[in-house]
This record gives structure tokens, sequence and C-alpha cells, in this order.
């Protein structure tokens, strides 16, 4: 290994370091803010700023990607309006929804909270999977842009908080909490790691985003055996996050399904840039395979007339 090489691997990791011993103290900082002042995370504000913020981003890293694709002008705002138009009246209906209570045990008989839940998973994963623009533009994307646009789970420390003052049942806070502060804090480092274009930077990419969608596999397992319902197999002190309240319902009706797609479309993208580049390795050896047959013309004739010499010159003798 060269020292060049040995540089370029060492730059990324003392970067991706320095982001967490950076990013760490600000979210211990935000923790002790929320659990002082138990009124901002009440008034639903970081919540919904966090999510307009992340809804902008997505709309703007959307259209980016969607110019640099073969698509025609009117194939682009098609596209992006199919995508951002459904994403915004989501956010709408469910922000409406849970501010005027809908997500409360009772209020319905139909199982409001986790069709909330796993509804826009169910419907919103096979058409962003296989869509083939939507796999154009994430071959136009940067890979560390769906990851970076995850540093917002770290807010997702609320939870944290709401135990402390004892508001939620440590058997959900604690595992929930803790796995979207992990989630949040090293988002960033798999963002720097997967920059660098390495096969290893992918693969740990892939791994920040199969331990976000197992945060989300406790929290909503945990979350539904500790809230009123069916299938409740824990009856804790305080109301769980099942109990519908406004604004910490907007997690797992909102935040929870969209991450999950952001996590899908992460994974896709991996994917199809890991083929891509086995795609380039696989040509490029079988170049240098058939560059190594090839022969110079001009040595090829002198090969030649060397092979026929003996025959031409056999009749002098």
């Amino acid at each position: 290994m060269t020292t060049e090489a040995v540089s370029a691997a060492m730059v990324p990791s003392r970067a991706v370091w320095r982001s967490v011993l950076w990013f760490a103290p600000l979210t211990a900082l935000w923790i002790l803010l929320i659990y002082r002042w138990p009124a901002i995370p009440a008034s639903g504000v970081p919540t919904t700023t966090h999510q307009l913020a992340a809804h902008g981003l997505i709309a703007l890293g959307l259209w980016l990607g969607l110019e640099h694709t073969s698509l025609t002008p009117a194939q682009r705002r098609a596209t992006w309006l199919a995508i951002m138009i459904p994403d915004t009246l989501w956010f709408a209906v469910a922000w409406s929804a849970a501010i005027n209570g809908v997500f409360h045990p009772g209020t319905t008989p139909l199982p409001v909270l986790p069709s909330a839940i796993f509804m826009p998973v169910i419907i919103g994963a096979p058409l962003l999977l296989f869509s083939q623009r939507i796999g154009q533009v994430l071959d136009e994307m940067p890979a560390s842009w769906l990851v970076a646009l995850q540093l917002y789970r770290v807010f997702g420390s609320w939870a944290l908080a709401a135990w402390l003052r004892g508001a939620l049942p440590g058997v959900f806070a604690l595992p929930a909490g803790i796995g979207d502060v992990l989630t949040g804090l090293f988002a960033l480092p798999a963002a720097i790691a997967v920059a660098t274009g390495t096969a290893e930077g992918r693969r740990a990419a892939t791994l920040w985003n199969i331990f976000g969608l197992a945060d989300f596999a406790v929290a909503i397992t945990m979350g539904m055996i500790t809230s009123p319902g069916p299938l409740q197999l824990v009856v804790p002190d305080v109301r769980s996050i099942g109990a519908g309240d406004y604004p910490g319902v907007l997690t797992p009706v909102f935040v929870v399904p969209s991450s999950i797609l952001l996590h899908a479309l992460s994974l896709r993208q991996l994917r199809r840039r890991s083929r891509a580049e086995a795609a380039r390795r696989s040509k490029s050896v079988s170049a240098r395979e058939n560059g190594a047959y090839k022969m110079d013309p001009g040595r090829i004739r002198n090969y030649r007339n060397d092979r026929n010499w003996p025959k031409a010159a056999a009749p002098a003798g």
C-alpha cells in the first residue's frame, strides 16, 4: 500500500471521529435543555421543525438528482410532483390528525395508529424500490445525502428526557430513545465514510441503515406491547407512546414511516453502487486480459516472416 493510499484512508477516519466528538456534546446539551424546559418538546415545534427541514431537503435533493438524469424537463417535473405532493399531504394529514386527537385510543374502533405506521411503508416501499426513474435519480444523487439527512434522528432524544421526567415508561423510552440518538449521531460519520466511494464506506453505510431499521423494529414492538390495545402485554405506571398524545404521536405516525422509507432508498442506492462498481471492475479486468493477448501489427508481420523464412530459404539450399 502506498503512502498516498494510507493518507487517503486516514483522512476520512479522522473526519468521522471529529464529527462524533462535536455532535455528541450538542446532543447531550439538547437532552438537558428539553429535560429542563419540557414546554419545548410539548409545543411540538421541534418535531414539526426538523421534519419540515427534512421535507425541504428531500425536495431539493430530489430535484437536483432529477436534473442530472436523461429525463425530459416535463418528466422531471412530473416525477418530482408525483413524490412530493403525496409526501406533503401525508405530513399535513398526520399533523392535523395528531392535533385533533384522532390517534387517542377509543376514538374510533379502527386501528388508526398502527395503520398510520405501516400503511405508508406498505404503499410507498414498492413504488420507491422498483421505480426505474427513482433508480436513475439514486444513481445521480450522492450516496451521502440520504444518510446525512437522518441527522434529525437525534431529536428522538425527547423520549429520554420524557423518561427522566417520569412522563414515559423506561421499557419503551430507553431502547427507542437510545437507538434514535445513536442512529442520528452516527449518520454523519456514515455519510463521511460512504462519500469516499470505497467498498468499506458503502459497507459502513449499509450497517448504519440496518441499525436504524433495527431501532425502529424494537421501538415499534415496545410501543405496541406497552400501549393500550389488544397487543398490550406490559402495563406501565405511566402512559406510553400509544396514548396518542400530541406531539409525541407525530413520531410513530410520520417520523418512523418516513425514516424507514429513507433507509430503504439508501440501501437500494448502495446496492446499485456496489453492482455498478463490480461491473466496472469486471469490464476493466476483461479489457486488461484482452490487451495482454494483443500484439503490435509490426511484431505480427515479423513473426509471420520469421515463420515463412525457413520455407522460402529451403529451395536455395
